[in-house]
């Protein structure tokens, strides 16, 4: 198996393509924000919250998912939100990462005094004075740093997930819990591009989160029909505690160009829908079309760990595969505080666990930037491609990469 120098691996430029603002504070800032807010916490020191809170395995993806509840009672005003973006940029920028695409659910912080554009503003904000001051520092023969936004509509949600959703449920008292979802999709997919189209903010995709399992993809495909109209990128988790089926669904009823997670792809035993009279068949095809499509995969191996109990190693992870047949794959955090990780640590854990030579490293990591949702016009984007390949080739030559 090819040895490579922990330095390399932390000097190399690298994206980070699937990583959640709720899920990746400091865990200062959230204590320091809830005393603030008065909000009560579990405990008020970081050791505690890891403790009791991010621990190093949940039960399932539900209870990884739990600790977005205290995550999001911190980020209900424009300044906290602008200082967590503002801190996520640097902590990416000083382990290498130069294009970052932040995703977050706008409506768990929309409230009557902070409405959708200002929550929107507050993160782009934070992000875009955060590069500013990361590019003053940095030497000519590096990659600029980049961001992007990504923003995300919920499979499922409570009206005590927000006062938004509080209110739409109020509103609508007398539609069922899955038109409720609906509408909340089409306005934040109407509203999504709207100010793509007549403001700066670097609004680069559009994502479906939230519980998988009970909540298809194709319950939005309305929502994702009108941004795939408006020219607006699209990513969608799936595979991640579904099917294969789930996977298929995000491509071809959501338009997904990319997929998060994709874990259960090779999993013809997690087919649910009986429709499907050869699931070892299916999955074949499915794994051509993606790979003929060249739809990448984020993927998160330590948040996979801790939200599927059937997965005990990181030997038994998907990735496996996915190397195996050259799918078009790109290492992510998912929530770098929840899964306590960075991009850095991601990309060690694969190279400790699969075989993956240099001209496969190489690939996968030109591909994170290849395939991103860049704001830039693409003859701009293949300029910074070609800068970020010439950096990993200079590294490789220093680090004796061969």
């Amino acid at each position: 198996m090819q040895h490579y120098p922990k330095e390399f691996i932390q000097s190399i430029p690298k994206t980070d393509l699937h990583v959640h603002l709720d899920g990746s504070l400091r865990e200062q800032t959230l204590i320091d924000i809830a005393r603030e807010e008065k909000i009560e916490l579990p405990s008020y020191t970081p050791e505690g919250l890891n403790e009791l809170v991010f621990k190093p395995h949940y039960e399932s993806l539900d209870e990884y998912l739990r600790g977005f509840g205290l995550t999001t009672k911190v980020m209900q005003r424009a300044e906290h939100l602008q200082q967590i973006a503002f801190e996520l940029a640097w902590d990416n920028a000083r382990e290498g990462v130069r294009h970052l695409e932040v995703r977050f659910a706008p409506q768990l912080h929309v409230t009557e005094e902070l409405p959708f554009s200002q929550v929107m503003h507050a993160v782009d904000e934070g992000l875009r004075r955060a590069r500013t001051e990361i590019n003053a520092t940095l030497p000519p023969e590096e990659p600029e740093f980049d961001y992007g936004i990504i923003v995300i509509a919920m499979r499922f949600f409570a009206p005590n997930f927000s006062r938004y959703y509080q209110t739409l449920s109020s509103v609508h008292s007398y539609s069922s819990q899955q038109e409720i979802i609906q509408m909340a999709s089409r306005e934040l997919a109407r509203a999504t591009v709207k100010l793509r189209n007549e403001t700066d903010l670097q609004i680069v995709g559009f994502d479906l989160a939230g519980s998988e399992f009970g909540y298809p993809a194709g319950d939005h495909e309305e929502a994702f029909d009108y941004v795939h109209e408006h020219f607006l990128n699209k990513t969608v988790h799936a595979g991640e505690a579904y099917g294969p089926e789930s996977i298929f669904q995000a491509i071809t009823k959501l338009h997904a160009d990319r997929i998060g997670h994709g874990l259960r792809l090779f999993s013809p035993d997690h087919i649910r829908d009986t429709s499907i009279e050869n699931p070892d068949e299916y999955v074949e095809r499915l794994i051509d079309y993606i790979a003929n499509n060249r739809t990448t995969i984020e993927v998160c191996l330590t948040s996979n760990l801790q939200t599927a109990p059937d997965i005990p190693s990181v030997q038994d992870h998907s990735l496996r595969e996915m190397l195996k047949h050259r799918l078009s794959v790109t290492f992510c955090t998912d929530n770098r505080l929840v899964s306590h990780t960075t991009v850095t640590k991601e990309i060690e854990l694969a190279l400790e666990t699969f075989s993956i030579p240099p001209k496969q490293l190489k690939d996968i990591i030109v591909y994170g930037f290849k395939r991103s949702f860049s704001y830039k016009r693409y003859p701009e984007k293949r300029e910074y491609v070609r800068r970020v390949i010439t950096r990993y080739e200079e590294l490789e030559k220093q680090y004796g990469i061969t």
